[in-house]
């Protein structure tokens, strides 16, 4: 599949126009037909990154990649894994993780009673975490795989 270019603006609210246009209007279906909603709220968490506190930056290489969660969602031949509770400290089948493009990841999280999931978040994933420990890529990709 292929992906669409980046997306270049000049301002955030360019973006986040872009994101509730494209998004926030219908539920878009994913290659398996799961139904993904997006909230206008979840702008802030998908293209912003914590530097100092919990989301505090714009992250200019995230809202390039604004079209690629729709691709990502809809690509048949993505990478598809189940996810990680942080909490439960287990894998969660409510969780669904997709690798795309070799490093950009877009995690959905699905409601237990039906075929319905909220967008929770995309990202450019680093190869190497600051320490030399198994990247994030490395960690989803050791995670069971989503069937």
């Amino acid at each position: 599949m292929a992906y669409p270019s980046l997306v270049h603006y000049d301002s955030i609210d360019e973006y986040r126009c872009h994101f509730e246009k494209v998004y926030c209007s219908t539920p878009l279906k994913t290659f398996d037909g799961i139904m993904v909603r997006f909230r206008h709220r979840d702008f802030d968490h998908a293209f912003y990154e914590t530097i100092n506190f919990k989301d505090d930056t714009f992250s200019k290489k995230r809202a390039e990649r604004i079209d690629w969660i729709k691709c990502a969602l809809e690509d048949p031949v993505s990478e598809c894994y189940v996810g990680w509770d942080n909490k439960k400290k287990k894998y969660c089948r409510t969780r669904r993780v997709t690798i795309v493009m070799g490093n950009y990841v877009v995690i959905i999280a699905i409601h237990n009673t039906s075929n319905v999931a909220e967008f929770i978040t995309a990202y450019l994933a680093d190869s190497m975490d600051k320490t030399g420990r198994l990247s994030t890529i490395s960690k989803i990709r050791n995670s069971p795989k989503w069937k």
